[in-house]
């Protein structure tokens, strides 16, 4: 069925919640196991089809903010989703405090158990109306953010298309896209700084109700992170600072020489070629039936995937004004089918995000179509980024149907892009972490943290005095930081992942195309570091992991560069 054909109706929430509550009943009573399994599965059954009808409502708000009635189903599901989880926390209580719960750790797997301790861990009742407070401030945010518009080029335009301008081949031009886009920022400087920071304190309020110190340990927990801790982040951030970032120093000069500019400025970090940056030929139509015909040529398997895409027509990525900034990818799953949704803006990203927001597609398509029970459909967090950074590379023999000549430009630039995002994002990361830590901090001093971190983890970069970055702001152009707190270090520990896959591929394709296709095909059923040992790839937070990857992808580099 075509997304736009697909029905839309509100939940029900009295009839939901019901339904809900005499599953839960039909667990705590029953007298074995099977009359358990059947009353869960109906409750999977129920939530499926909430959530089909939420990621309906989401994508047709997203495509479109200014949809009154999706605005108002959009609130409807904010307002209703700590109701959601209070529902969920009866669920797993059942499940957990089932006298028969050996037999149901054999049917569906003892990790469901493991995570459902977790998910204990991570909601009371008590929580309910910071949540809600907590949803409001996020959509506050994400409204004033796809509401912003600016004057360039002769024209109003929404952020997003903005792109093209900061990485035109005129550093004026560059500059200014820079600027007019802080002083868009800066006009609306004290809602950006009110918004977080009643969001720090609001997410930490909510870790002491859990009995933490602040929202972190809350945060890890509700990111499903079931292998790893703190201790390993903090470890991973400082593998990068010591071993990846001297790395990425060499390649910024080298770009800063290729470029002839005296000093590397942030609107000079993503341009890197003299005459320009590659950019994709051809019509935005043209560029979806190159990556449809990329993907039908690849295997039998992204084949199957990709003519479902398209015959149900699971794309909108044309940047319009009232649309959502960035890009994602969602399930609906009573279809069994994901969507993409992204802001092309006539840039090389309009092709990243048909590889990345692919592979996370990808792998929905595979394990709602697998036989994957819906409770492990879906991997921890850094594990889905895995499937998406590893496709954006193992695609790399169908670059040249997008870029043409430019391909040789294209594939040196998203090696080094992927090498110095992973810096950036550690960045961000440690951001979070020290907001949490200290919530009480001004506007100023989190904007002076920033400074400082960017100068560990960027030191190349110069500010020019541009308003909002060199003041220290720029983190709250990062949507993650507000939306989805503490998750961005999951990209870059799949960065990891996703240059072994292509290091790999590089010497022995199928044998790279199989280790990525049992990655994917494990969904949720393996936590990360079985995913990866399984697989056969190093843990990236492993003692000596970053260091291995930074001198391979520094010879690619280097035999790029002779």
């Amino acid at each position: 069925m075509k997304f736009k054909d697909m029905p839309y109706e509100r939940p029900n929430m009295d009839a939901f919640r019901s339904a809900m509550a005499a599953c839960v009943l039909r667990i705590r009573e029953a007298d074995d196991a099977d009359a358990q399994i059947a009353a869960i599965d109906e409750a999977v059954a129920l939530r499926r089809e909430y959530t089909t009808m939420m990621s309906i409502a989401y994508v047709r708000y997203t495509v479109k903010t200014t949809d009154e009635f999706y605005a108002a189903e959009q609130d409807f599901f904010d307002e209703n989703q700590p109701l959601i989880q209070e529902i969920e926390e009866k669920l797993n209580d059942a499940m957990l405090d089932s006298r028969f719960r050996a037999a149901l750790s054999e049917h569906y797997g003892s990790l469901v158990f493991t995570n459902l301790e977790i998910a204990r861990r991570s909601f009371k009742p008590e929580l309910m109306e910071l949540m809600k407070e907590e949803n409001k401030l996020q959509s506050d945010y994400q409204k004033l953010y796809a509401a912003i518009t600016v004057e360039f080029d002769g024209q109003t335009m929404p952020l997003p298309m903005l792109g093209k301008y900061k990485e035109s081949p005129d550093r004026a031009v560059r500059r200014a896209a820079f600027e007019v886009e802080g002083k868009a920022f800066d006009a609306r400087r004290e809602t950006l700084d009110e918004l977080f920071d009643k969001l720090v304190k609001n997410r930490n309020a909510q870790g002491r109700l859990m009995g933490y110190e602040n929202y972190i340990p809350l945060g890890y927990d509700r990111l499903g992170r079931n292998c790893y801790t703190q201790a390993e982040v903090a470890a991973f951030r400082e593998q990068i600072a010591n071993d990846l970032v001297p790395i990425i120093a060499k390649v910024k000069e080298a770009q800063r020489k290729r470029i002839g500019v005296e000093k590397l400025c942030i609107y000079d970090n993503d341009y890197r070629f003299p005459d320009g940056n590659a950019k994709p030929e051809g019509t935005p139509a043209e560029i979806l039936a190159a990556a449809k015909s990329m993907y039908c040529a690849l295997s039998p398997e992204t084949k199957a995937f990709i003519e479902t895409m398209f015959d149900d027509e699971l794309f909108d990525v044309l940047s319009q004004d009232g649309k959502a900034p960035g890009g994602y990818c969602t399930m609906i799953p009573s279809y069994k089918v994901p969507f993409i949704f992204s802001n092309f803006n006539g840039t090389s990203d309009d092709v990243d995000v048909l590889t990345h927001e692919a592979g996370h597609a990808f792998a929905f398509y595979r394990a709602m179509r697998g036989g994957v029970n819906d409770m492990l459909m879906q991997a921890t967090i850094e594990a889905c980024e895995c499937h998406s950074m590893s496709m954006e590379f193992l695609t790399q023999d169908y670059h040249k149907d997008f870029f043409g000549k430019q391909t040789a430009k294209y594939e040196l630039a998203h090696c080094e892009a992927s090498l110095d995002f992973i810096p950036y994002g550690c960045m961000v990361d440690e951001f979070q972490h020290l907001m949490y830590q200290n919530p009480d901090l001004s506007p100023e001093e989190r904007n002076a943290t920033w400074l400082k971190l960017e100068k560990k983890y960027r030191p190349w970069l110069d500010f020019d005095n541009l308003p909002f970055y060199s003041r220290g702001a720029h983190w709250q152009w990062k949507l993650h930081i507000y939306l989805y707190p503490l998750y961005y270090i999951d990209y870059c520990m799949a960065a990891t992942i996703a240059f072994q896959v292509w290091m790999l591929s590089l010497k022995e394709r199928e044998t790279a195309w199989k280790k990525y296709l049992s990655f994917v095909d494990a969904a949720g059923t393996k936590t990360f570091v079985d995913l990866c040992r399984d697989a056969g790839l190093r843990v990236p937070y492993e003692s000596g992991c970053v260091a291995q990857i930074g001198a391979e992808i520094s010879a690619w580099l280097a035999s790029r560069q002779e």
